[in-house]
């Protein structure tokens, strides 16, 4: 039928940096092949300039919301039993694929609230199985002197819409190794179920590996000889082709756009340190290594394949785009900084219909990027390197210096008018919609404050 609406499949890796797959320069020369990805990134469109936020949870609530975090208030990772997450003012993209007829699940990492109300079954999801916050606490019982009488013991849960969600197991570094195998497998039931029931389904895998502990599962341990890091590598890859040849073997291949991309720019604590490859940085910072990661996606009849891009794309895209995709409308009551950027991915138009965005931590403005520019207003080039506020801004031109180690604003200073005219009219958005703090509570009424 002419009208059918497509499968959406979004798998999400955990703190992959840009230059650990072999695509983007790794692959086996960070002891693990990525055959798999590195194969699917051939079949569609390859992005190099993909950009999302500074760590875990505001990536996650800018896909789910096409939002900036400094709107929503979901800043940065909290621990159990304080508030957090994203409140009930937000109109969640699976809350809106369901309205239209989609069935969604979510299996993997949520990191989004996790209390009655912000988990994933109250937020859209007919079904989903995972951790509600970091994969951190995999490593809390295994520390000899945790205090079980003080922090509660993590747990792996899994609810259904109307239904409360439920403890399955305890999170540990044994359930740490096998959580993506169970994810990926239910994901697929799932994908089955709705095959055959004929219903378009979204089905959001945001997989745990290569967050840290970096523990592999039992049949990747010790499989490349290279550590944990790289068999969790190889895991991941392994995982990403489970679920292409499930498409293939369930008949929806032609049917289905599939997703794969990273949260984040790599880990920077060892011994889990990630890299990303030909920029500069870590996540937690405002350098291309934190900003940009690998990210692709296939459609095959609907996105050309071999197709790779330099273009600027943001996570909050994914919103409208997939939305417009559903034959949904984005909501008009609130700023959505999420583009439509369909016509550019089907190759329909040659340029993104984004030339740049502000990058936030938390709720200080750190960099803007535009077209081949970047301009820092806070400088941490590592993580605990600064942050140092600056005087005078410094201004890098991306395309011959991707380290960001020449400051050209002497010289280039006309991009400061273009740049601060970004700047004037999102502070001006700000003003106009306040923004939701951190750890609002629900219900919560946007003009109260």
């Amino acid at each position: 039928m002419a009208d059918k609406k497509p499968n959406i499949v979004l798998i999400l890796a955990d703190n992959l940096g840009w230059g650990e797959l072999g695509c983007y320069g790794g692959g086996a020369l960070r002891g693990a092949p990525t055959p798999r990805i590195d194969d699917l990134a051939t079949q569609g469109l390859k992005f190099l300039n993909f950009n999302v936020e500074s760590d875990c949870v505001p990536t996650r609530s800018a896909l789910m919301t096409g939002r900036h975090p400094i709107r929503t208030g979901a800043f940065q990772s909290v621990p159990a039993g304080l508030p957090q997450g994203l409140t009930r003012y937000e109109r969640l993209l699976p809350e809106i694929l369901t309205e239209a007829g989609y069935a969604c699940c979510h299996f993997g990492k949520w990191h989004l609230g996790d209390q009655p109300g912000r988990l994933p079954n109250d937020r859209g999801f007919e079904e989903w199985y995972g951790i509600p916050r970091t994969m951190n606490e995999a490593m809390f019982t295994s520390y000899p002197e945790f205090e079980p009488d003080l922090v509660d013991i993590p747990f792996i849960w899994e609810g259904k819409a109307a239904s409360e969600s439920t403890k399955v197991k305890e999170l540990n570094e044994d359930t740490r190794r096998t959580i993506d195998r169970e994810c990926i497998d239910k994901g697929i039931q799932f994908m089955k179920d709705k095959h055959e029931e004929d219903t378009p389904f979204f089905c959001y895998l945001p997989i745990t590996q290569v967050h840290f502990p970096s523990l592999a599962h039992p049949d990747f341990k010790g499989k490349t000889g290279h550590g944990e890091m790289a068999d969790s590598m190889l895991e991941m890859d392994h995982n990403v082709g489970v679920i292409i040849d499930a498409l293939d073997e369930i008949g929806i291949a032609d049917d289905t756009l599939l997703i794969f991309g990273s949260d984040n720019g790599p880990e920077f604590r060892e011994p889990w340190r990630g890299t990303a490859g030909y920029w500069r940085g870590s996540y937690h910072t405002a350098m291309e290594g934190s900003l940009r990661v690998p990210f692709m996606m296939r459609w095959p009849g609907k996105i050309a394949a071999d197709f790779v891009s330099d273009e600027i794309v943001h996570i909050v895209d994914l919103y409208n785009s997939l939305l417009k995709l559903a034959g949904c409308h984005v909501p008009d009551d609130r700023p959505v900084d999420g583009i439509d950027q369909l016509d550019f991915f089907f190759g329909k138009q040659e340029k993104s219909n984004r030339e740049g965005f502000l990058f936030y931590i938390k709720d200080e403005m750190r960099a803007v990027k535009w077209r081949q520019w970047k301009m820092h207003f806070i400088w941490e080039p590592e993580v605990y390197e600064g942050p140092y506020h600056l005087e005078a801004p410094y201004l890098f031109n991306l395309l011959w210096d991707p380290k960001e180690q020449t400051n050209v604003m002497m010289k280039a200073n006309w991009v400061r008018n273009v740049v601060m005219k970004m700047v004037h009219d999102f502070r001006q958005s700000l003003k106009d919609h306040k923004p939701i703090p951190p750890g609002a509570d629900d219900p919560y009424d946007p003009g109260s404050h």
